[in-house]
């Protein structure tokens, strides 16, 4: 007999969360309950598209839904969750966790007394890119991450750093794996009550130096990282999941060349550059496949509670200094 589907549902129904219902329809292992919104309009529009109910208020959706997507402005996540996990619902919570340590705190302890799983949407621990970086990223000493996009409303009712710089952040604890020692950061309100441009320098305890920039006033899009340990250099685009890998042990072998005249002095033609072979992927629809996966086998999910509080207190503490100056 073929397991039972989970009932999923979607709390916001905006530009990402439209998504999450999309892919929720044809994801197999999902029963697609249905919708909430804020807007009525809106919700009746997904609602006929995806061929889902559509719910009147939190507590129905939660009523009728195993586990919910929570797709709303980052301040209003714990008004959201708190009653859906009352009813039992495990959650996927868009990045940031929270707004605040205080509400995600009142949140995961809800989860905790109710033995409810939570997801939160680190969207990029999905993206092929971010599986080949835990193979390979197994000592790093140095890394830079840079996150541009273009300016818009949608949620500015946050900084940029838990806007954007939250995604690096999570990588960055991810493959690390070391406590922090320092974090030093700068950043700029543009057009927003919060800052709108940051930089964080974070050093860990064991050596590893991290730099993060991020932007929402760009005329551009780019997700990238460069990592840098004692045998490569990698360097690889979440945007278009490409990148390249220069090994110590191929520079080694290029030497051992030059020495004995194979490579003419001064020709880098020869340095070998690995273009890295990633299957591409729609990172939105494995984050829910692993989602929907993890409460069917009732296990933790990859990005769960811990790591999502942990980029939280990081990004958080960034704010915080970034207010201060």
């Amino acid at each position: 007999m073929a397991a039972p589907k989970i009932r999923c549902g979607v709390a916001g129904v905006g530009s990402l969360g439209q998504h999450h219902a999309r892919i929720y329809a044809s994801l197999p292992g999902a029963e697609f309950a249905g919708v909430y919104d804020t807007s009525g309009a809106r919700a009746d529009e997904i609602s006929v598209k995806f061929g889902c109910r559509r719910f009147s208020s939190i507590d129905e959706l939660g009523a009728s839904c195993d586990a919910v997507s929570v797709v709303v402005p980052t301040d209003r996540h714990a008004e959201v969750a708190l009653p859906l996990l009352a009813r039992g619902c495990h959650l996927l919570i868009e990045k940031p966790l929270c707004a605040s340590l205080g509400e995600a705190e009142s949140v995961l302890a809800a989860a905790r007394a109710g033995k409810c799983l939570v997801q939160v949407g680190h969207v990029e621990h999905f993206n092929p890119v971010m599986a080949f970086l835990e193979k390979e990223a197994d000592r790093p000493q140095y890394i830079t991450a840079e996150r541009l996009a273009p300016y818009q409303v949608r949620g500015t009712e946050v900084g940029v750093v838990l806007d954007l710089m939250i995604h690096d952040i999570g990588i960055v604890l991810a493959l690390v794996k070391s406590p922090i020692a320092r974090v030093d950061s700068v950043g700029i309100n543009v057009l927003s009550k919060t800052e709108d441009i940051a930089n964080a320098r974070i050093q860990f305890e064991n050596g590893c130096v991290a730099n993060l920039s991020a932007s929402r006033m760009s005329l551009k899009k780019a997700r990238e990282i460069r990592i840098f340990q004692e045998n490569a250099y990698l360097s690889l685009d979440f945007m278009n999941q490409s990148g390249h890998l220069v090994r110590k042990s191929d520079i080694i072998a290029y030497g051992l060349k030059m020495k004995i005249g194979l490579v003419k002095t001064g020709d880098t033609s020869s340095i070998p550059v690995h273009e890295i072979p990633i299957e591409k992927g729609e990172p939105l629809a494995l984050e829910l496949a692993h989602f929907v996966e993890s409460v069917a086998r009732s296990r933790q999910p990859k990005v769960g509670a811990a790591l999502g509080k942990s980029a939280l207190e990081v990004a958080i503490a960034i704010t915080e200094q970034i207010a201060k100056r």
